[in-house]
């Protein structure tokens, strides 16, 4: 008996209204009709209709789709390699869509989650997106910079804002221990190097010793760090990768 057009809608996923359309421009035309008058559709008429399916997600126009299954050269071990080829090719590009849009997730950095007045009133007119292609660059390959990303990626204005009052009192900190004369190696410095290693664990990534002497000695090399932490304090750059070192020695057992 076959099955009827409302059958192969639900098994195909389509509506009757197409397979109406497709049988009027003689794509896919019923094996059968009921008494009275009903399409009736066959097995040779669904696998047809899988073919016209597996073409048109493929973005085939209708006529092209027509002209290949209807090709009298052509047998079924021909049509299954052509739609080998095609899905290979789709899945490739849909790769490297995936890629593409996994590099935006992970190039997120520091803020992006906000609107751009939140930024304003967060930031003021530094730019945390900034550095964000170098940070790439050097570290993009890392499980410490997915880390990061992962955490900075959900946090909120007053987040950033709760972090920037630490980052400031921290600073105020520092300058008036280096006013009152304190040396990187004492124990006064090497306490706030070890705070500032735990300010970056508890917001951005786990900061062994060794990645955080790393970063001091990035303080005093790269300008834009330096200039960072020389402007709480002229000299505190140096002052902090010499305490920082100080403090990974001491903390490690490090002569």
């Amino acid at each position: 008996m076959g099955y009827s057009v409302g059958q192969v809608a639900g098994f195909a996923g389509v509506t009757v209204r197409t397979l109406h359309h497709y049988d009027e421009i003689g794509l896919l035309a019923p094996g059968e009709r009921s008494h009275a008058g009903h399409r009736r559709y066959d097995d040779a008429d669904l696998d047809r209709l899988q073919q016209i399916l597996f073409y048109r997600e493929l973005g085939f126009p209708l006529d092209e789709v027509a002209a290949l299954l209807d090709d009298p050269e052509a047998d079924p071990r021909a049509h299954l390699r052509r739609q080998h080829d095609l899905l290979t090719a789709r899945i490739e590009k849909l790769q490297k869509m995936a890629a593409a849009v996994e590099h935006a997730m992970e190039a997120r950095t520091m803020g992006i989650n906000l609107t751009p007045e939140e930024k304003f009133e967060v930031f003021g007119d530094k730019d945390p997106e900034e550095h964000a292609e170098e940070a790439e660059r050097r570290w993009g390959g890392t499980e410490t910079y997915a880390e990061s990303q992962r955490r900075t990626a959900r946090y909120t204005k007053d987040d950033w804002k709760r972090m920037q009052a630490e980052v400031a009192s921290w600073g105020e900190r520092y300058d008036a221990l280096m006013a009152a004369g304190e040396r990187p190696d004492g124990a006064r410095a090497m306490d706030m190097a070890e705070e500032h290693r735990q300010h970056i664990t508890q917001w951005f990534y786990t900061c062994t010793y060794e990645i955080h002497r790393g970063l001091g000695d990035m303080y005093v090399a790269d300008e834009r760090f330096k200039a960072f932490y020389d402007s709480m304090r002229p000299g505190l750059a140096e002052h902090l990768r010499d305490a920082i070192t100080a403090n990974a020695a001491r903390r490690t057992g490090e002569a």
